[in-house]
């Protein structure tokens, strides 16, 4: 698999989560349009783009099972966060709902929205490790309370990489009146998403990530009932436009303004890939790799696993807790010194490394990883067990 991507071959990439990276033919369909968007620019801004929108739309709805009238395309998650979160109705003394385990720009932004509206972020701790699903939603229910708004979490998480049990949280929380918001940036082709069946009311996703678009490609879901509640946050010429055949929805958050939006004219490229090269069978071999793994990386490190070991939790990434006052500095001191690409991320005063395993990794790839932690441990200088 190596060969089909565009990964630096000096460089043991463990860090597919963070950025995802494009199989070549995806990146020179990314490359053929943005040259068809210099030749023709208004045409394919006015005329082409938003045709091939469309019907990549329409496939990724197929894709993660939902009404392509209920997508609109986003450079990134972070995007889709602030756009629901600028349109929640807060009053003083309201309360959104997130695990302790968030994503930090998404933290980020609830606590902004927040505090210019006199609510209150609470960020519901959530014990590690995790040993049973039921235990997880009974532990973040305890911050439910009458002035709970909104729940929002993550699917999979960025520095834990847990996967949530989200659907159980969705269907506890529509029993109380609770609406649903899910970050599932890690989600869309890392584990099986079906936003029919998983019934909240909004969801982000990357598709740069896992799904291995080219950069700037992502999506927000919105049910029909909770549509028009959200004002776009950039007014241009969508806004009270209503074309024919167009939903209000579509209108107001799909063309805010000039941008190069090739990357989202990609998405049927990569679903060809993955289908052409049984994905499936490509990510059930990342997981037992990453599944084979886990015991040995925990043992070195001195530390405890952040919950079983199974497809429930985990998917194509392990994080670790790590011992090392420096997270920054260390990340890049094993690029530079290993030519390693591994994150080593902060979550509050604990500190996390994190490894994604793609088609192209291999077991040498971790091996490479081992003997490098294995080094820095017996120098002490970063990491200590």
């Amino acid at each position: 698999m190596k060969e089909k991507f565009l990964i630096d071959p000096n460089i043991t990439f463990l860090n597919f989560g963070s950025f995802g990276a494009s199989p070549k033919p995806v990146f020179e369909k990314y490359q053929q349009l943005q040259l068809e968007l210099e030749r023709s620019p208004v045409q394919f801004t006015t005329v082409i783009g938003p045709q091939l929108i469309q019907q990549n739309k329409e496939a990724l709805a197929h894709y993660i099972h939902c009404d392509p009238l209920d997508l609109v395309f986003v450079t990134n998650p972070s995007y889709a966060v602030n756009l629901v979160a600028k349109n929640i109705q807060l009053q003083a003394g309201d309360e959104i709902l997130a695990t302790s385990l968030e994503y930090g720009a998404c933290d980020k932004t609830w606590q902004y929205t927040c505090s210019k509206k006199g609510a209150t972020y609470v960020r519901q701790p959530i014990r590690l490790p995790i040993q049973t699903s039921d235990e997880f939603v009974e532990q973040f229910f305890q911050g439910v309370s009458n002035r709970t708004k909104l729940i929002f979490l993550s699917h999979i998480t960025s520095a834990t990489a847990l996967i949530f049990p989200v659907k159980k949280i969705i269907d506890r929380a529509q029993k109380l009146g609770i609406p649903t918001f899910v970050d599932g940036a890690h989600a869309p082709g890392h584990i099986p998403l079906n936003l029919t069946e998983l019934n909240c009311d909004y969801y982000t996703g990357a598709c740069h990530k896992w799904m291995m678009t080219p950069k700037g490609s992502s999506f927000l879901f919105a049910k029909k009932e909770v549509q028009d509640s959200l004002d776009p946050l950039v007014i241009s010429w969508g806004y009270q436009a209503l074309f024919p055949g167009v939903s209000k929805f579509q209108d107001y958050h799909q063309m805010n303004g000039t941008r190069d939006f090739s990357a989202f004219c990609c998405i049927t490229t990569a679903l060809d890939f993955i289908h052409e090269h049984h994905w499936a069978k490509v990510a059930e071999s990342s997981r037992a790799l990453v599944y084979s793994n886990a015991e040995r990386f925990a043992s070195l490190l001195g530390s405890t696993l952040l919950s079983p070991i199974t497809s429930e939790f985990v998917g194509q990434m392990l994080s670790l807790p790590i011992r090392c006052s420096e997270p920054e500095a260390f990340k890049q001191h094993l690029f530079e010194t290993y030519k390693i690409e591994i994150p080593v991320m902060r979550q509050d005063e604990k500190v996390f490394i994190r490894f994604s395993i793609q088609g192209f990794n291999t077991q040498q790839d971790l091996d490479c990883l081992f003997a490098a932690l294995e080094q820095e441990i017996s120098t002490g200088k970063w990491l200590r067990k």
